[in-house]
């Protein structure tokens, strides 16, 4: 590394983010997954606790005075508007104070506002620790994809954002379980056993936080923010690692440096300018992306439950079931079609994955107007629609961090999720539990066929505007705006 004084600070040639990028995958690597990828386990737990216990909660005896379009719909509503809100102030300071400061200070947001959930005494209070939990892990959003791109080498950066993102499924699955036995009233009472499962929550996310002290701090951040130093010994200390790990096999020769004028803070006009005009086709892409995945998901993940119990008379009890079954296939999206999005490349699969669901939803959907599904059909059509929307989900997370130049990376994704969570997560919910309530099949039909129709939008939208970031350095993809000639 070499250095040199210029007008604004110092500059630095480097070829740290090269090195990061040639190591072959380790143990180290693991620990940054299960620190930080975590997290969306959580989100999941959430989401599905709440959609599987509306019913639930507005039974009497529940301790609360709430109904059930309440929860799947108000509720649900303001723990998307928190995530948007949280995405917006959180992602910003990301940028500007570093990806370790609030990946801690975000989920510590959501480990409190989780807890004091599980003791809501009034509807109001409910709705206020909703928006609250929302608002940290809108903050991890931004935190975690930003550290989790600039510490894992480029080959695998697309398979692992994806699997990362998808282990939301994995919470999901374990909120479908978990709900079973908290709503099952001899084991507990009404009023307590939904209690329970936010409190686990909580629990979790103290784990979660004790591990995540031993991640570091993003060597790239460090390295535009005047720190190379500190960004040296850590680099150092992780080839280290993977080199003792690999015994006597020398580790491959990193190739490129990059020449950066550090500065301490980029202004937001600058991160407008670099977003809004610079990069306007990524922007248009990452908008639709966003749009598209947040309407269908945030709005059957939260009536999936009401749906079952209306049309199909399953008891309360036993919607965690099913919903198991959908998020297992959730899963298993990202998981098996991940590596195709580094071999086969982005382009392709980020546009297939959304076409496919899309299609396959609006076939479920003509088949729930027929009136040919049964619980357990209209659940296995759910389960293929989602195996395909749920890697392109995943894929929208994948694009809006690395597409953006590493200054605006964090608030790229804060800004791309809440605009577009805004505009498909909060309308979302509140459409779709208003459809689903009145009990007529073609309201349901509509629900089903928008959520399909925007999918398929963003499919065609992807087929043009996808970028080939697959195997690419981030500096390669988009040139940091205080490198040289950036």
């Amino acid at each position: 590394m070499t250095t040199a004084q210029a007008d604004t600070g110092r500059t630095v040639t480097t070829n740290i983010p090269a090195r990061l990028d040639r190591l072959p995958w380790s143990r180290w690597h693991w620990t940054i997954v299960i620190g930080l990828g975590t997290v969306w386990i959580l989100d999941g737990l959430e989401v599905t606790v709440v959609g599987n216990i509306a019913s639930r909660l507005s039974e009497p005896g529940s301790g609360l005075a709430i109904s059930s379009g309440q929860v799947t719909g108000i509720a649900a509503a303001l723990y998307v508007a928190g995530a948007c809100v949280g995405a917006l102030f959180w992602g910003r300071l990301t940028d500007k104070w570093g990806r370790k400061k609030l990946f801690m200070i975000t989920l510590a947001v959501y480990l409190a506002a989780t807890a004091l959930t599980s003791v809501s005494f009034e509807s109001w209070w409910f709705f206020l620790f909703r928006f609250l939990t929302g608002f940290g892990i809108g903050g991890e959003y931004a935190a975690i994809n930003s550290a989790i791109d600039e510490l894992i080498p480029a080959q695998y950066r697309g398979r692992v954002d994806l699997m990362i993102n998808g282990s939301f499924w994995l919470g999901a699955v374990g909120g479908s379980l978990l709900s079973i036995v908290a709503l099952n009233t001899e084991i507990f009472a009404k009023d307590v056993g939904w209690r329970l499962t936010f409190a686990l929550g909580a629990v979790l996310a103290l784990v979660i936080l004790l591990v995540r002290r031993h991640v570091p701090e993003s060597p790239r951040w460090l390295l535009i923010h005047g720190r190379d130093a500190e960004a040296e010994r850590i680099v150092t200390s992780i080839e280290k690692r993977v080199a003792a790990e690999r015994g006597d096999e020398a580790l491959p020769r990193p190739e490129g440096e990059i020449t950066i004028h550090q500065r301490r803070s980029v202004t937001f006009v600058e991160i407008a300018r670099t977003v809004f005009s610079d990069y306007r086709r990524r922007s248009v892409l990452g908008f639709s992306l966003f749009i598209g995945q947040a309407f269908l998901y945030n709005a059957i993940t939260f009536g999936f439950g009401a749906i079952l119990t209306t049309f199909f008379d399953v008891p309360t009890g036993d919607t965690g079931y099913y919903f198991a079954v959908i998020a297992i296939g959730n899963f298993c999206g990202p998981l098996l079609l991940g590596k195709l999005f580094d071999t086969v490349g982005r382009r392709v699969m980020i546009s297939s994955t959304y076409l496919l669901s899309g299609l396959l939803l609006f076939g479920t959907a003509w088949l729930f107007d027929q009136g040919a599904l049964s619980a357990g059909t209209l659940t296995a059509c759910w389960c293929a629609v989602l195996f395909f929307a749920s890697a392109g989900a995943s894929s929208a997370y994948l694009t809006v961090s690395e597409v953006f130049p590493m200054e605006t990376r964090a608030m790229s994704i804060a800004f791309f999720y809440a605009l577009g969570t805004a505009a498909g997560g909060i309308s979302g919910p509140l459409l779709f539990a208003d459809l689903t309530s009145t009990g007529k099949v073609g309201d349901t039909v509509l629900a089903f066929q928008i959520g399909a129709g925007l999918m398929c939008a963003a499919g065609l939208v992807a087929w043009f505007l996808a970028v080939r970031a697959e195997r690419r350095s981030l500096e390669d993809i988009a040139t940091p705006l205080t490198a040289s000639g950036g």
